[in-house]
């Protein structure tokens, strides 16, 4: 991938062979900053995953960065007001269902309480595409609607490794300040260590880098029994 003379530029101020601290690489990605539109800022982790093992989870960080996600609850009539107080954007049940099947998508997250599932599951052509489909791996398949709300709300963020192994994840904004970023960062590889397989061997994490959108990527120091 050819790269422009900004980003060539970039990596002349630093060591692109250096693994850095958590906070000297949040540090540096704000630094190298060169664009004029405020940055997501990504973790990515590259994982040994053998064939039996999946990472997959949801975690709430504890600076915030991203707009109030809009959320459907798909959920029985005696239910609706209690979603809606909550905070859910939308909830119900056979008229979402139908907005649904006909392609509406105007929602950022979709909740269910486990008795909708039998239908929800047949949105599986229109959420599943989209990465909307609910699921009780990530706590949007529960009869614990208002907590499932309120974590989506406080920004609860969904992970998960992609075929490579590798963990792509969202931890801030460029124009946050770094001990937030920094914090963020620290949360999720905390939350790694308590989600690694029982059966993972030393090596499981095999490498940690931070970038921003634009910019390019820095490594971290990473120690797996930290």
């Amino acid at each position: 991938m050819k790269h422009g003379k900004k980003y060539r530029n970039a990596l002349t101020k630093y060591d692109v062979t250096k693994f850095y601290s958590v906070d000297e690489a949040c540090q540096l990605v704000k630094d190298l900053h060169y664009v004029n539109f405020d940055e997501t800022v990504e973790l990515s982790v590259s994982l040994k995953l053998e064939k039996n093992q999946t990472m997959r989870d949801t975690l709430v960080f504890p600076h915030q960065f991203t707009a109030e996600k809009r959320v459907l609850v798909f959920c029985r009539e005696d239910r609706v007001k209690e979603a809606l107080d909550a905070g859910a954007t939308y909830a119900g049940s056979t008229e979402y269902i139908d907005k649904v099947k006909g392609g509406w998508t105007e929602f950022d997250v979709a909740v269910a309480t486990p008795d909708m599932m039998k239908d929800v599951g047949r949105l599986g052509m229109v959420l599943g595409r989209k990465g909307l489909m609910p699921n009780p791996k990530t706590g949007t398949v529960t009869p614990d609607i208002v907590k499932a709300i309120n974590e989506l709300k406080k920004g609860r963020t969904e992970f998960r490794a992609d075929k490579g192994g590798v963990v792509h994840i969202p931890v801030g904004k460029v124009s946050m300040d770094v001990k937030d970023t920094a914090e963020n960062v620290q949360t999720f590889l905390a939350e790694l260590r308590r989600k690694k397989p029982a059966d993972a061997k030393m090596g499981f994490v095999r490498s940690v880098s931070l970038s921003s959108t634009m910019g390019p990527g820095v490594w971290i120091d990473y120690k797996e029994d930290a």
